[in-house]
């Protein structure tokens, strides 16, 4: 062991250590002392010794997991339940072997003693012990009850007996509570046990389920009694458990009981139940205003149910359901009354949940209503169809969804404020009631014309509330404040979509039928537009791009109508976007333009893709798209977009004439055009030297690069494909010396792909000539050399793209 110090010093440093613990030592043993002399001291009274420095409040000890009381209670109920386990084996298995007389003074002594030993021990403060004696002896007054019946009573009915013993046992456990305030078992123990009597005693009787309902709607009665006039917690807790449970099972048994009742005989008596668990659960509300939420809820469901029982026995088949909804419709004048807060509360969620629940059943026979006239629709132009039958209850249906609109219209009258969201309410209020009279024609039965010209009127008056849009954002402040805007808002957005989607509805039911189809397109086009017109923001730009849409429509339909194939019909639809076009133009900075261009582009995408199994047509077509987008490239805030599309359709409308003409030599008519091209791009670079490469020469360099790199993938010959791969190591060469993009990515392409073409051969022959297991094996040292310099090769990568980026 080598020493870092010299060993004299080192001895002196551990003697100081020693030195200095030792003193420690004599410091806490110190506080030791004067910490057992506080504890001491504590136990004695509460003093504040005084400490080495002075007076010092002496620090909490860590006490036992478990105190005393605690402890005590722990033994107090074991000892509790072993005696009840011991009388419980001596009442079942040692009855047997004593006689009447023995049973009873066992049992009876026994169960008087338990009984009366906690009144001894509350007057000597022994509380705890007194709970423990006090539930044995209840225990064993069950145990009495249980020997009785099968010593003396076995004849008696089990049942009954046992209705009569849980009666009788919570009465005398209810005695005992009360004359023992202190106890706190004896009570809720009462609770329990009367939950028992009066349905127990309507099973001994063979009553049926109405009969039991009666029997658990008078013990939840009783519980209510209890938990609004009882004051201990537990008590309170139990009993309105009680309630809930006696209560609730009573309910959805009439509940259930008038539901499956067909004549009104016997839905009286499940109505009568239901009434009168309404008027109990009201009772409660009334008496407790904390709850009185839930169960003026309860009350105001149970009502209903009773009153729509009875009247939906008098209805026909499918009109069940409106007639409760015509109840809670009644119900709901009830929130007029000079009622509690809590209990308006609570009738105004029942309605609203019944009338939720109505809708629910109502939507899906109500849209297989609405869509059933489509179904009629077989073949586009086939004539005036026959309608098709509506689902049975589909008049019921409408009838919901016009009854809750008109509650949702009504409602912010008569419910105050604070419960209703009213905005949403009349959003929600519009869409039924334009979706019940879109779809009235089907419930009626109406014939085809009749249905036509009615939904038609229906999709029109939706895009009136759109005449007061949604306000601009250069409104601001100025914007209307009286009234409501927000509903304003909410009704204008619902009124929107339901007008589109009802001339969608409209416009493919109009299929059938060549006048219905122009008539409907028509209005709907004019509609659009005039809404449009007085319209505002967002809802303005919607309008406007619907009415772009059905004048598409109209235009297909017109070449349809008149016998034009579907590549000329492109051709119609052309004039599409070349009136949206000159329109943009006119409105210039409006908001609208966008929108409409955006949509005129979509029916000029349709009207290519219609050209697309005719190449001619289908040139012509795109090099009229072309003169459109060259058109608006002339304004300056659409020149970069429309400049590069009219480009790309220039040039693929020269090669798809090129390839319908089966052109064998494509660069004696693309030369033409690259030429002029390539001169107005220089000149066009003169003026702006900040101009893109491929605004100026793009076009023209692929208008000839491109259809000869074609013929030259498909020529046997060689002189091709060496003129076409020198100019493109030409235009390579001046894009790189000129650093100009469009050049060197153009003509690097064409080369590269040519020079792909002229070795394919050799390269095929030679992977045939080398070995199987060779290319993969060279494919693998690729991919390992690759991922060995991977960071190099990106950073490489990314140097590239940051040159060509730099590039015009």
């Amino acid at each position: 062991m080598e020493n870092v110090l010299p060993p004299a010093e080192e001895l002196r440093l551990l003697d100081g250590e020693l030195a200095q613990l030792d003193a420690r030592r004599a410091q806490l043993l110190v506080r030791r002392a004067w910490l057992v002399q506080a504890l001491q001291a504590a136990a004695h009274g509460p003093t504040r010794p005084a400490g080495p420095t002075g007076p010092v409040w002496p620090s909490r000890p860590a006490g036992p997991e478990t105190s005393p009381p605690s402890a005590q209670n722990v033994l107090l109920a074991l000892g509790g339940i072993l005696l009840t386990i011991a009388a419980i084996a001596f009442t079942v298995v040692s009855w047997g072997h004593m006689g009447i007389g023995g049973r009873s003074l066992v049992l009876g002594a026994v169960t008087a003693a338990a009984l009366a030993v906690p009144a001894l021990l509350l007057r000597r403060g022994l509380a705890s012990t007194a709970e423990s004696v006090a539930a044995l002896g209840l225990a064993l007054t069950v145990l009495d009850a249980y020997a009785l019946h099968r010593a003396a009573l076995t004849e008696t009915d089990a049942l009954g007996y046992a209705a009569v013993a849980a009666a009788v046992l919570a009465a005398v456990w209810a005695g005992y509570g009360s004359v023992l305030g202190t106890l706190r078992t004896p009570l809720p123990a009462a609770v329990v046990a009367a939950q028992l009597p009066l349905p127990l005693w309507a099973l001994a009787e063979g009553a049926g389920p109405g009969a039991t309902a009666w029997a658990t709607l008078a013990t939840a009665a009783i519980d209510t009694v209890i938990a609004l006039a009882a004051k201990p917690s537990a008590v309170r807790g139990l009993a309105v458990a009680g309630a809930a449970a006696t209560g609730g099972w009573s309910l959805l048994t009439g509940l259930y009981l008038s539901a499956t009742a067909h004549t009104a005989a016997l839905a009286l008596e499940p109505a009568l139940l239901l009434l009168a668990g309404a008027g109990l659960a009201l009772g409660a509300a009334w008496r407790a205003p904390s709850a009185a939420p839930v169960t003026a809820a309860v009350a105001g469901l149970s009502a209903v149910a009773a009153t729509g029982a009875l009247l939906g026995t008098a209805l026909p088949e499918h009109w069940t359901v409106p007639g409760y909804l015509l109840c809670a419709v009644l119900l709901l004048a009830a929130v007029r009354t000079p009622a509690p807060r809590g209990i308006l509360t609570g009738l105004g969620v029942a309605v609203a949940v019944i009338h939720a629940g109505a809708l629910v059943w109502a939507l899906p026979p109500a849209a297989a209503g609405a869509l059933t006239p489509l179904a009629s629709v077989t073949d586009v132009w086939s004539g005036t169809p026959a309608m098709a039958s509506p689902p049975p209850g589909t008049p019921a249906a409408l009838a919901v969804m016009a009854t809750v609109a008109a509650v949702l219209l009504a409602a912010p009258r008569l419910l105050p404020a604070w419960a209703l969201p009213r905005t949403t309410m009349s959003a929600a209020a519009f869409a039924l009631a334009w979706f019940t009279a879109f779809a009235a024609p089907t419930a009626l039965d109406l014939p085809y014309a009749l249905t036509v010209a009615w939904q038609l009127l229906t999709t029109a008056g939706a895009l009136a509330p759109a005449a007061a849009a949604l306000p601009s954002r250069a409104a601001g402040p100025a914007a209307p404040t009286a009234g409501t805007p927000g509903r304003a808002v909410g009704v204008t957005v619902t009124a929107l979509v339901c007008g589109q989607a009802g001339g969608v509805a409209v416009a493919l039911l109009a299929l059938a039928a060549q006048a219905a189809t122009f008539a409907v397109l028509g209005v709907l086009a004019v509609a659009s537009g005039a809404v449009a017109v007085v319209a505002r923001g967002a809802v303005r730009a919607v309008l406007a791009s619907a009415t772009v849409v059905w004048a598409t429509g109209l235009a297909g339909a017109a070449a349809a109508a008149a016998g034009l194939p579907g590549h000329r019909a492109g051709l119609v639809l052309l004039a599409v976007p070349a009136a949206t076009a000159l329109l943009a133009a006119r409105l210039r900075s409006n908001p609208v333009a966008l929108p409409v261009e955006v949509t005129g582009a979509a029916a000029g995408l349709v009207a290519i893709g219609l050209a697309v199994p005719h190449p001619p047509t289908l040139a012509l077509v795109l090099a009229a798209s072309g003169v459109i987008a060259a058109g608006t490239a002339l304004r300056p805030e659409r020149r970069p977009l429309a400049g590069y599309a009219a480009g790309v359709l220039f040039v693929a409308a020269t090669w798809v004439r090129l390839a319908a003409s089966e052109v064998s030599l494509p660069e004696a008519y693309s030369l033409p055009v690259t030429v002029p091209a390539l001169a107005v791009g220089l000149l066009r670079r003169r003026r702006d030297p900040e101009a893109s490469s491929w605004t100026a020469y793009g076009p023209g360099l692929a208008a000839t690069l491109a259809p000869s790199l074609f013929a030259a993938w498909g020529d046997s010959h060689w002189l091709r494909p060496l003129l076409l791969g020198t100019a493109a190591l030409a235009v390579t060469l001046v894009g790189a010396r000129r650093r100009l993009q469009a050049l060197l990515v153009l003509g690097g392409t064409v080369l590269s792909l040519v020079a792909l073409h002229e070795l394919a051969p050799y390269v095929v022959q030679a992977v045939g000539a080398l070995p199987r297991w060779l290319p993969p094996a060279l494919a693998g040292l690729l991919l390992l050399s690759v991922g060995a310099t991977y960071e190099q090769r990106l950073r490489d990568a990314r140097r590239l793209r940051d040159t060509l980026s730099r590039m015009r």
